[in-house]
């Protein structure tokens, strides 16, 4: 059974108990881990792993006060996957509660637990207490509800109980799954000395596998994942919902920063103009004018720019949601349905949030044509959200399309069959729906690859299969690569060989650069018939490379211009078909070693490797000291 991975947030009120807590759940003490010098490339402190009975791998992040929160938590619902609201018993519900609370509704965040801790402080009346004042603040929101639990962090009081009611609230909690393209934002950078640079962040979907190339946006950089790690332990691969490190070769510390993105595809949009919706808190602020600057915080980008209205020159408080646009004065990597926080730089103060209905916004006209098509974008048609649906997960059977989209069933049959038959859409053989842009975009994939490997290795029949298939899972899912080659294989672009695969047009052949020296070896053999020397004297100051050899002798015996003779030599095909047909001509239908050696005139070191080559070829057959031609 494949594992799970979740993020819990630990929010709330300064000195309400959240390290305690913490620690008393996984039993490390994030304090301690913040003044720890640092080893390898772990986990940035604040975060502790926690394994439930179960095999579900937990990262509980313990939120230290309301600045840290917003830059750590507002990964989104990627960054969390549930909330631990603690709240002293002998305090109640403070302003950084009020705080948290409202930050972790702009984020999406929909699962939360209220934990009332210090309880041995209080008594059974003022206990009551604090639960209705948390109740009624709770009370309108996506929390009310939330299950409550009653601990003491420092005797263990409720603790178990806090657990089994973290693994039964985790149950309605959607998995992440891995099969999107990957994508980490990056939330920190330093260098590890004789390592390099090591980013690290909350995979937000997606997996990475050690050693995949990968790319840093906004900038379009080129790295590769040489190591991973997750909390502590090294992986070969990390996948959506766990808390990673990744050490990066191919490029210096300087050329990172907090807030890039490290992908794994083109699938993700660099923008510096995103429409959205906007959600305000419900406190007061002061009124923002049009074009007014203003803070986002998106994944874990921090990013300045202007706010542009295009019903109102003036934002006050309102309880509606508010459609607008933002024009950033840096570029970030976003995609719809992303959500985002909103501050005002000065006086600074948190203004809203919501969520990104459009990656790439253009320039739009003031007036209500404008808002009714950014309300129309935010809706998205039944082609839109299933096209979104398949550009975020690539593969999808009808189930998880209607999870996708939440369209109903006939609705979404319908646009499916429609895609179909305009081309848009592609059925698997696994009942599974695809993008025709997708598939165009892995076949350009595999044939570049491909391509580029028989370029480097012209000798060689093709590709391993495996070797290629890897090279792409960390961008597709495997049923998808498997159909993909399938159809490719089917449609004669690629052709298999073994266990190799090749462009359908391909043939092994001697490379430009050495075919000349290369036939000069080859015809030296032919020269020498079945008189021939050491295999590895006929490369004997020539200034082939060691792999070039290597890979001519393989293209070799392939085409079966040349057989082994001995462990250490090798005969022209030629030579052997000569020497058969003059032994043929000097011997009856079944000869003996004496007339094979009269009639090559061969030494016994020579004579009797060949006469088993001519067996394992089926020229001849042997019983007992004879041999007998078989007409072949």
């Amino acid at each position: 059974m494949e594992k799970t991975y979740y993020t819990i947030g630990m929010a709330g009120h300064i000195d309400h108990g959240k390290t305690a807590l913490t620690k008393a759940l996984t039993n490390v003490d994030t304090d301690r881990l913040k003044e720890e010098k640092e080893r390898g490339i772990s986990i940035e402190p604040g975060y502790a792993p926690f394994e439930t009975e179960d095999g579900t791998q937990l990262s509980i992040i313990d939120v230290p006060g309301h600045e840290r929160f917003i830059r750590q938590m507002i990964a989104g619902v990627a960054g969390i996957d549930l909330v631990v609201l603690v709240i002293a018993a002998d305090e109640g519900v403070m302003p950084q509660t009020e705080e948290h609370l409202e930050i972790l509704q702009f984020l999406g965040v929909e699962h939360c637990i209220v934990a009332i801790t210090k309880i041995d402080r209080v008594d059974d009346i003022m206990l009551e207490l604090v639960q209705e004042d948390i109740q009624e603040r709770l009370e309108g929101t996506i929390f009310d509800g939330a299950p409550y639990v009653m601990v003491d962090s420092l005797s263990g009081t409720g603790v178990n109980q806090l657990k089994s009611t973290i693994i039964d609230s985790l149950k309605a909690v959607k998995f992440r799954d891995a099969y999107g393209s990957f994508r980490l934002p990056i939330d920190q950078v330093f260098t590890v000395q004789g390592q390099g640079t090591v980013v690290r962040g909350t995979i937000y979907e997606g997996a990475v596998q050690k050693g995949a190339q990968l790319t840093l946006l906004p900038k379009g950089l080129k790295v590769k994942a040489r190591q991973i790690q997750v909390h502590h332990e090294e992986r070969e691969e990390a996948r959506a919902g766990q808390r990673t490190a990744v050490n990066l070769g191919g490029i210096d510390k300087t050329e990172v920063f907090r807030g890039d993105v490290l992908v794994a595809s083109d699938h993700f949009l660099v923008t510096a103009t995103i429409d959205i919706v906007l959600n305000l808190t419900g406190g007061s602020f002061t009124p923002l004018k049009q074009r007014a600057p203003v803070k986002v915080h998106v994944g874990t980008s921090e990013v300045m720019g202007k706010i542009v209205f295009f019903d109102r020159n003036e934002l006050e408080q309102t309880g509606e949601e508010v459609m607008c646009q933002i024009r950033l004065d840096e570029e970030i990597v976003v995609r719809r349905g992303d959500r985002f926080i909103l501050r005002r730089p000065t006086p600074v103060e948190t203004l809203g949030g919501g969520w990104v209905i459009q990656p790439k916004g253009g320039k739009y006209r003031f007036g209500p044509e404008t808002i009714e098509m950014l309300r129309n974008v935010m809706k998205g048609t039944p082609a839109d959200l299933v096209e979104e649906a398949l550009a975020k997960n690539i593969l999808l059977d009808l189930k998880q399309l209607i999870q996708q989209t939440s369209l109903d069933e006939p609705v979404l049959k319908e646009t499916i069959a429609a895609g179909l038959e305009n081309g848009s859409l592609l059925e698997t053989g696994s009942q599974k729906f695809t993008l025709a842009k997708t598939f165009s975009k892995i076949t350009g994939e595999f044939v570049e690859r491909v391509e580029t490997y028989h370029t480097d290795f012209p000798m060689r029949p093709g590709m391993s299969k495996a070797e290629l298939s890897q090279s792409l899972s960390a961008s597709y899912p495997k049923p998808f690569i498997e159909y993909s080659l399938n159809r490719l294989t089917e449609q004669g672009d690629l052709k298999k060989v073994g266990q190799f695969i090749a462009l359908g047009t391909f043939e092994p052949h001697l490379p430009k650069q050495w075919k000349v020296r290369m036939e000069g070896i080859i015809a030296a053999l032919e020269k020498d018939g079945i008189q021939v020397k050491k295999w590895e004297q006929y490369f004997a100051g020539s200034p082939l490379p060691k792999s070039e050899i290597s890979d001519l002798t393989l293209y070799l015996l392939e085409m079966k211009q040349i057989y082994p003779l001995q462990e250490d030599t090798m005969i022209h095909r030629s030579a052997v078909e000569e020497a058969a047909a003059r032994l043929k001509q000097d011997t009856e239908a079944a000869f003996g070693l004496k007339e094979a050696k009269d009639s090559l005139d061969l030494s016994r070191k020579y004579l009797i490797p060949l006469l088993e080559l001519f067996d394992s070829l089926g020229i001849t057959e042997r019983a007992e000291d004879q041999r007998r031609w078989t007409g072949k």
